[in-house]
């Protein structure tokens, strides 16, 4: 089930995309004050010799993908360094399976894992990110840890998202309200 919604994930990418360079600091801020794993694997694609324009196209998902998570309906847990890892061997796994098909076979493939994605707008957001900055071809050994990380991201935001409960629409302040306006014996 889809946690993030398109709605949500359009005005998300609005918002980053509206961001100067200090807006987007802050929100990386925030990234690793709720989620420092996620922001860390972005962070760590440096030390594989990915340039900063490079490491741009994953930090630009994981901006708009922390915004999408702050609008959602989801109390979203910290992800571990060992849900990372789960993740990552299912997305190597699915990889292995792709290669050697037929690009209308991958294609299918691909749209296939989109539409059965626990998060398919967020992986849909990410694979048009991908192309559009010409990284789905995979040319490179970066080229291939930069794919990996921003596909990981969102694998590990679905698994999270499962487990997920639902946050209350109701403040805390609101449910005292209510509690406190009950009627005895209602």
């Amino acid at each position: 089930m889809t946690r993030i919604t398109q709605a949500v994930l359009v005005e998300a990418a609005r918002a980053v995309n509206r961001m100067g360079a200090q807006e987007r600091l802050q929100l990386a801020d925030e990234v690793f004050a709720h989620q420092p794993n996620l922001l860390a694997s972005v962070v760590v694609l440096r030390q594989m010799g990915a340039s900063d324009a490079q490491i741009e196209v994953p930090l630009h998902v994981l901006l708009v993908a922390w915004q999408a998570m702050k609008s959602s309906t989801v109390q979203w847990p910290l992800i571990s360094e060992d849900t990372q890892d789960v993740c990552l061997q299912r997305l190597t796994g699915r990889v292995r399976f792709a290669e050697g098909l037929t690009p209308k076979s991958l294609r299918r493939t691909v749209e296939k894992h989109i539409d059965e994605h626990g998060e398919q707008y967020l992986l849909a957001f990410a694979y048009g990110h991908l192309r559009d900055n010409g990284l789905l071809a995979v040319r490179t050994e970066v080229e291939q840890y930069l794919v990996l990380v921003t596909l990981n991201l969102v694998e590990c935001i679905a698994f999270s998202a499962a487990k997920a409960p639902a946050r209350s629409n109701a403040s805390p302040r609101s449910r005292r309200v209510s509690a406190s306006t009950r009627r005895p014996g209602s």
